[in-house]
C-alpha cells in the first residue's frame, strides 16, 4: 500500500540555525552517508561505480581539497592508527577527535516537529543518494573508512567500531559558495592549508572572485567540444602534475588578476587576502569587473593553444608578468605608461612561451646544468622582470623571450 513517509537516513539532531544542526550518529551510518573521499579520487575506481558515487565525487570536488599524493592525504593512516590506539584504551581518556562538519548538497526530505515539547530536538531524513560532503574533518572520515575497511590492520574489531558515535555538524540548503566559505573559515584559523590553496576557496576574496569569473566566461574548443575554460583549472592544487588534465591552477590564474588590478604593487598582495577595501583607489568592484574582465577574457582565448601545450604562460611567474602587462591597459593605470589592448596583444604575438631555457632562463626560471627549468622562484621574484620582458622588445630580456 502507498506510503507518505519519507524512506532515507534517519538522524536525530538539534537545530541550532535555520540550515544547520548538530547530533550524533553511529559510525556506520556516517560511513554510509559519506563514501570515502579516497574513491572518489580513484579514476579507474569511480569508471564502475554507481552514479550516486560518482555525483557525490562531482559535488565533493567543488568544496575539497585533493587527499591524493598531498600531506593530507598521507596524515590519513597515521590519524587511524592514532584513533584505532585510543579505541583501544592506549590513551585513556585523554585523546579527542573533531566533530564532522557535513553539508548537505540540497534540503533534507523530511524534517519532524520536535520529539519532546520544548527540547528542540528533531528528526531529520536524508533522502537516498543525496550528496554528504564533508567539508571539514575530512582527514579525519577518510581515517575512519581505513578503519572500518580493514579493523585487523589497526588491531581493532568490527564490534569495538560498532560502539562508536559520531559528533557531527550538518549544514543543508546552502549553495557551493557558501560551503566553500565554510571550508576556508574553518581551515585557516585552524591546521593551515596551503595560503594559496585556502584563497581559492574564500569566495570574500576579490582575486578570488575574478578569477573564477574570468575562467567560466571563457569559452574554449577542447577535444572536439566547445566547454567553459573553467574545466581546465585545477582549484584544489597549487602545483599541476603530468597526469592532471587541467591546464593550469586557480590560484595562478588568480595571480594574474591581481596583478592586473593593482600591477606590481600585486605582486605583494599575491598570497594576501585581497577583499573590496583593498581595491585600487576610487574603483569599486563592478566597476574593475566590467572593464578587466573581458579583456582578461580576451587574453586567456588568445593564448589558450599555449595553455594547453603547458607552456611557460601557465606559470605563476609569468602570469604574473602578464598581469602587471595586462594592468597597463586599464583606466586606472598611472597616467603614461598606459597601452590600449590591442597595443598588448600585438607584443604578445612574437613571445615563445615553450618551456625552453634560451628564452625564459633568468626571466622567469632558472635552468640547471642541463637545461632543465625551474620555475619555482614564483610570482613576487620574477613577475617583474617578465612585465619588462613583455612591455619592452627591444631589451635584452625583450628579445630573449621572443628568440630574437
Amino acid at each position: 500500500m502507498p506510503t507518505a513517509n519519507i524512506e532515507g537516513i534517519q538522524l536525530i539532531v538539534t537545530p541550532f540555525r535555520p540550515d544547520a544542526v548538530i547530533g550524533t550518529m553511529g559510525l556506520a551510518t556516517l560511513l554510509q552517508l559519506v563514501p570515502s573521499p579516497k574513491l572518489g579520487e580513484d579514476k579507474r575506481a569511480l569508471k564502475y561505480a554507481s552514479g550516486t558515487i560518482r555525483r557525490h565525487a562531482e559535488v565533493r570536488a567543488l568544496v575539497q581539497r585533493m587527499l591524493k599524493s598531498t600531506q593530507k592525504g598521507r596524515n590519513v593512516t597515521s590519524y587511524a592508527a592514532y584513533i584505532a590506539a585510543a579505541l583501544n584504551n592506549e590513551y585513556g581518556a585523554g585523546w579527542s577527535t573533531p566533530p564532522v562538519t557535513l553539508w548537505l548538497d540540497g534540503q533534507p526530505g523530511a524534517v519532524s516537529d520536535e520529539l519532546v515539547p520544548g527540547s528542540g530536538i528533531r528528526t531529520i531524513t536524508v533522502l537516498p543518494g543525496s550528496p554528504v560532503i564533508a567539508v571539514d574533518g575530512e582527514t579525519q572520515l577518510t581515517a575512519w573508512h581505513e578503519l572500518y575497511d580493514d579493523p585487523e590492520r589497526f588491531g581493532v574489531t568490527y564490534e569495538k567500531l560498532s560502539t562508536v558515535r559520531m559528533p557531527f555538524e550538518l549544514y543543508f540548503g546552502l549553495s557551493v559558495e557558501d560551503a566553500r566559505q565554510i571550508f576556508y573559515d574553518r581551515n585557516v584559523e585552524g591546521v593551515p592549508v596551503a595560503k594559496n590553496l585556502a584563497m581559492s576557496m574564500d569566495q570574500r576574496d576579490i582575486g578570488t572572485q575574478f578569477a573564477r569569473s574570468v575562467a567560466s566566461a571563457v569559452k574554449v574548443e577542447h577535444e572536439g567540444k566547445i566547454i567553459s575554460f573553467s574545466k581546465l583549472v585545477q582549484a584544489r592544487k597549487r602545483q599541476l602534475t603530468k597526469a592532471d588534465p587541467e591546464v593550469v591552477t586557480l590560484s595562478a590564474l588568480r595571480v594574474l588578476v591581481i596583478t592586473a588590478l593593482h600591477g606590481r604593487n600585486g605582486l605583494g598582495l599575491s598570497s594576501t587576502t585581497v577583499h573590496e577595501d583593498k581595491l585600487p583607489e576610487g574603483i569599486s568592484a563592478a566597476q574593475a569587473e566590467r572593464e578587466l574582465l573581458p579583456f582578461l577574457c580576451e587574453l586567456i582565448t588568445s593564448l589558450y593553444p599555449h595553455f594547453l601545450a603547458r607552456s611557460a604562460v601557465s606559470t605563476p611567474a609569468v602570469l604574473a608578468g602578464l598581469g602587471i602587462a595586462a594592468h597597463q591597459a586599464t583606466s586606472w593605470a598611472v597616467p603614461g605608461s598606459r597601452i590600449s589592448g590591442e597595443e598588448l596583444l600585438q607584443l604578445l604575438e612574437p613571445v615563445r612561451w615553450e618551456r625552453e631555457a634560451r628564452y625564459w632562463d633568468g626571466v622567469a626560471a632558472s635552468a640547471n646544468a642541463s637545461g632543465m627549468l625551474n620555475f619555482g622562484g614564483g610570482a613576487k621574484d620574477s613577475g617583474g622582470r617578465v612585465a619588462d620582458a613583455l612591455l619592452h622588445p627591444d631589451t635584452e630580456y625583450g628579445r630573449k623571450i621572443r628568440g630574437w
